[in-house]
């Protein structure tokens, strides 16, 4: 199975993501993707799942906060670059190849767009999660960022008609970004927050990211014991 990313992941690795330090920790963050991530996960400790991992950007910032980051992705040319940073396992977040109650917690960090079923990612994110441990999610904010939504102005963005439409699209303010190059699916924020409760989950705390307008919407999520 060949997935879009396969075809970017050079230049996602090169360019789109390029300005880390040495320790793999990004040196800016300029839409609030890290400190999103820092504050809904915080300090802890055991096997952190990392679904759609990518190229193992953020596996420098889970190691940091006391996890024990473990990355899954389908992309091949992903995983090419993130195999020096985290374990990785070519696998499918719909269909999680774990058993259950494994991990202590589990991410997913600006990927619900990328997948064709987050609620299927959800309900295995579920799955695999201990009781007691918490499922975050860090994605681009579904009010303010999709293909309805002109950024050009980051002081002035336009809202388009679009937004109840929830459709995959490669519409784009920017071809600088990811969209127009593998497309992103769009979900109201109803139809994202419901699942996370359908699956079993007790939505915990929010945090937004990006300024003057918010880039990044990020959640915690528990499983109860």
């Amino acid at each position: 199975m060949s997935a879009p990313y396969d075809e970017i992941a050079d230049w996602y690795e090169g360019e789109f993501l390029s300005d880390r330090s040495e320790s793999g920790l990004p040196k800016t963050d300029p839409i609030g993707v890290d400190g999103s991530l820092t504050r809904m996960l915080g300090q802890g400790a055991g096997p952190s799942l990392e679904i759609g991992c990518g190229t193992g950007t953020h596996a420098a910032r889970i190691r940091s906060l006391g996890w024990s980051p473990i990355g899954i992705d389908l992309s091949v040319g992903m995983l090419r670059h993130a195999r020096n940073r985290l374990p990785i396992v070519r696998a499918d977040g719909e269909c999680l190849p774990f058993a259950d109650a494994l991990f202590s917690s589990v991410v997913s960090v600006m990927v619900h767009t990328d997948v064709p079923d987050y609620p299927a990612v959800l309900r295995e994110a579920w799955r695999v999660v201990a009781p007691g441990g918490c499922f975050i999610h860090v994605g681009v904010h579904p009010c303010f960022c999709g293909g309805f939504a002109d950024r050009t102005d980051p002081e002035a963005i336009i809202i388009r008609p679009g937004y109840l439409d929830g459709h995959w699209t490669k519409a784009s303010w920017t071809d600088k970004g990811l969209r127009d190059k593998v497309g992103a699916s769009h979900l109201p924020l109803p139809e994202l927050l419901g699942p996370f409760v359908s699956a079993g989950f007790v939505l915990d705390g929010f945090t937004e990211g990006g300024a003057p307008i918010p880039t990044v919407l990020a959640m915690r999520a528990l499983k109860p014991e």
